[in-house]
């Protein structure tokens, strides 16, 4: 199904604000409560809406270092690949991972501690993983942009 203006409105309102009743989203949106609250139940049964989070401030939690690190495999295969997901899994310090074109094969989002945290990480769990072949590591001095609403 593809979304109306309408829908994409509600998609819009409900990235900046997931608390929005349906009486809110009503009035933003010019709907009767029920009819904002049943395009919602429908958003999400269709999996337009995958769920609702809570963002946490990372420096108030102690999490003083972001960072991305990129790995490159020097052993290929589906063993291997699901061997390092798996350890990526049980991590909670890697909060987003993805597989890459280009020279690394994959990209980890870290958020640690302190830089001897990352260290650990890097040297202690990463680099010991029999597929790991090497590690590039960047520190995140200032985030301009924070993770924001994707367009509708």
């Amino acid at each position: 199904m593809t979304l109306d203006e309408t829908d994409s409105r509600l998609l819009e309102a409900l990235q900046k604000d997931a608390h929005l009743t349906a009486q809110e989203l009503g009035e933003r949106l010019h709907l009767s409560p029920s009819q904002a609250g049943r395009r919602r139940q429908r958003l999400e049964s269709e999996g337009y809406i995958e769920g609702y989070r809570a963002k946490l401030n990372p420096i108030r939690l102690g999490l003083a270092v972001q960072g991305f690190i990129q790995v490159h495999l020097g052993t290929h295969g589906p063993d291997h690949s699901a061997s390092f997901a798996r350890l990526l899994a049980t991590r909670p310090e890697i909060v987003s991972a993805w597989t890459m074109t280009g020279d690394a094969d994959y990209l980890l989002r870290v958020y640690c501690t302190d830089l001897s945290s990352l260290n650990r990480l890097i040297h202690d769990v990463l680099l010991p993983h029999g597929a790991v072949a090497k590690v590039h590591s960047q520190i995140v001095m200032d985030q301009l942009k924070h993770d924001g609403p994707l367009p509708t």
